[in-house]
């Protein structure tokens, strides 16, 4: 991120309530050892709890969106002070009538700042604010308005339902894999459409591939795959609902380690380079797909500030979903790529849309 991108980006929205990148293959990708310091792009917060399982020294969670880290204090609050059911209630996994009560238990545990905001929106909170970003009202709209011309509910159960690998690609070509399927899909998935109703128009300017056609050939080979059988993303994209699937900060051996180890988490406002300043060097860096937003020079820019924040020896784990980057390509001498890994990774990464998550290793 830069300052040239985010005056141009309406941050005074949730725009994603939930990371929407894989926790296993990320915490696979760092390694941190323990005592390690990491840094963590915010978003909404879900992948810098995970990292508090590998029993760090500090997790630097850091966004330009101060929307986000409101956000990202509202999940450190309810992981802190609610049980394991009522957390789940409040934040939306589960339905319940007690989130406003919920809330008035743990808003005393908020910064003052975002205790205020959360005041202000308690229909977020009514709805379960997992459901409450730009991100998953884009996919709401897919699942509420186009996938019923496509497919029936029925038809959605049986594609996620458990068979073997070669019935489930038998299922795709002879039920799932439509006309409509693959116009609609195409049309909804569009860089316009996109654009306009889930990420926001420069996080796509950089973009030079055909949109639809390229998340579309990706999701093909994931419905494909007996890994869509148990995705919790993928059953949001279809269903608007994680149904019985938690993402990995949820589920209750992490979710039981990340609260002994809430006070090692940090939340700070502003640009990743920054938290240098203040933190020091690093040993991880999970750095989500934030180079992808940035024209080659302010990526190059950026990249090299980030490598040289780092311990040698240290990781730093990255998306890249339409546009190619790699920093050890453009800075060999201070990076090297774990082409093997990164491979191994992207293969089981259940962020099937991404063209591949890229980890490399500081020289």
């Amino acid at each position: 991120m830069t300052q040239q991108l985010t005056d141009k980006v309406s941050f005074d929205l949730i725009r994603y309530a939930n990371c929407w990148e894989d926790a296993d293959v990320l915490l696979e990708a760092l390694a941190p050892q323990p005592g390690s310091r990491i840094l963590s792009i915010g978003s909404a917060g879900d992948n810098s709890f995970s990292l508090l399982t590998c029993d760090p020294e500090v997790v630097v969670a850091v966004d330009v969106n101060r929307i986000q880290l409101h956000l990202i204090e509202l999940k450190k609050a309810a992981i802190q002070l609610l049980d394991y059911e009522e957390l789940l209630g409040f934040l939306g996994f589960r339905e319940t009538t007690e989130r406003e009560a919920l809330f008035n238990r743990i808003k005393s545990a908020l910064p003052e700042e975002a205790r205020l905001y959360w005041k202000q929106h308690p229909e977020q909170i009514g709805k379960g604010i997992i459901t409450q970003g730009k991100f998953e009202k884009y996919f709401q709209l897919f699942t509420g308005k186009i996938l019923p011309w496509i497919h029936s509910q029925k038809r959605v159960e049986a594609l996620l339902q458990p068979k073997s690998a070669a019935e489930q690609e038998v299922f795709y070509h002879r039920h799932w894999n439509t006309w409509r399927w693959r116009l609609l899909f195409k049309i909804f998935f569009s860089k316009y459409i996109m654009g306009k109703y889930g990420r926001d128009p420069e996080f796509l300017k950089e973009v030079k591939v055909n949109v639809g056609q390229t998340i579309f050939d990706k999701a093909a080979v994931h419905l494909q795959s007996t890994g869509a059988q148990h995705n919790f993303i993928l059953r949001y994209n279809l269903t608007g609902s994680f149904g019985h699937l938690l993402p990995h900060y949820l589920q209750p051996e992490n979710l039981a380690i990340i609260k002994a180890n809430l006070h090692k988490l940090e939340i700070r406002e502003g640009y990743a380079e920054a938290a240098v300043a203040e933190f020091g060097t690093f040993h991880a860096m999970n750095l989500s797909n934030i180079f992808e937003y940035m024209p080659p020079q302010l990526f190059a820019e950026t990249a090299e500030k980030l490598a040289s924040s780092m311990e040698k020896g240290g990781r730093i784990a990255y998306w890249n979903l339409m546009v190619p980057r790699s920093v050890a390509n453009i800075f060999p001498e201070k990076a090297t790529h774990l082409a093997a890994l990164s491979e191994t990774l992207s293969a089981r990464d259940k962020g099937f849309f991404y063209k591949g998550l890229i980890v490399d290793e500081i020289r």
